[in-house]
């Protein structure tokens, strides 16, 4: 290969099967809620309500962690992970998930440390009350972040600009995190490798840089 090889993946439906919040709350039982305020609130401002519900449901921080260990997954997304690994990528994740659900998946998968980086629409921790918190890292009501053609609030790329402003995708300056791998300038080896996930919601994406 001419230069190192970048291979992007989305998370929920790509890596794993499902939407994984969708995943946590059919299975603790909170559908009904999710389904009645989906159309209601922002993204992140819903998902910190449902954990906020959870809590109050008396779930712990452990069930929601062992509820995501059950994840389903096509058996064959791990050894292609660490197929490509091995061939040198540079693996890294975008994502919509939040980075508690992100981080320990992969880690049951024993995959996190196979990740350069991981970008996701929000940040997550555990309060002191040990209930999970999930806020976005740009607060788009009231201001946007600079951009002089600034996407929706919705759009994962305001946590790639959160860690560096120059590299905005907005203006175009992360093209490689948008180019489909049926188009990236590599090995033959590594596009047959990642025809696992062709059946996958969003493709898997891959330049070299």
């Amino acid at each position: 290969m001419a230069g190192k090889t970048v291979v992007v993946f989305y998370f929920d439906k790509t890596i794993i099967e499902y939407d994984s919040v969708n995943w946590v709350v059919d299975e603790l039982g909170a559908t009904d809620l999710f389904n009645q305020l989906r159309l209601t609130m922002p993204w992140n401002s819903l998902m910190d309500r449902m954990m906020k519900e959870l809590h109050e449901r008396g779930k712990t921080i452990q069930e929601i962690a062992e509820v995501l260990k059950r994840t389903p997954i096509d058996p064959r997304i791990v050894p292609a992970i660490k197929a490509a690994y091995d061939l040198g990528c540079d693996l890294r994740i975008v994502s919509y998930a939040n980075l508690f659900f992100v981080e320990t998946i992969l880690n049951h998968l024993e995959l996190r440390d196979y990740f350069s980086e991981i970008n996701t629409k929000s940040y997550s921790f555990v309060n002191e009350q040990g209930r999970l918190r999930i806020l976005p890292f740009h607060d788009f009501s009231k201001s946007s972040h600079g951009c002089t053609r600034p996407l929706p609030s919705k759009h994962v790329q305001g946590c790639i600009h959160r860690k560096n402003p120059s590299f905005c995708g907005c203006r175009g300056k992360q093209e490689y995190f948008f180019k489909l791998c049926q188009n990236a300038k590599s090995e033959a080896e590594i596009q047959e490798l990642f025809g696992v996930f062709l059946h996958t919601l969003f493709p898997v994406m891959m330049i070299t840089m």
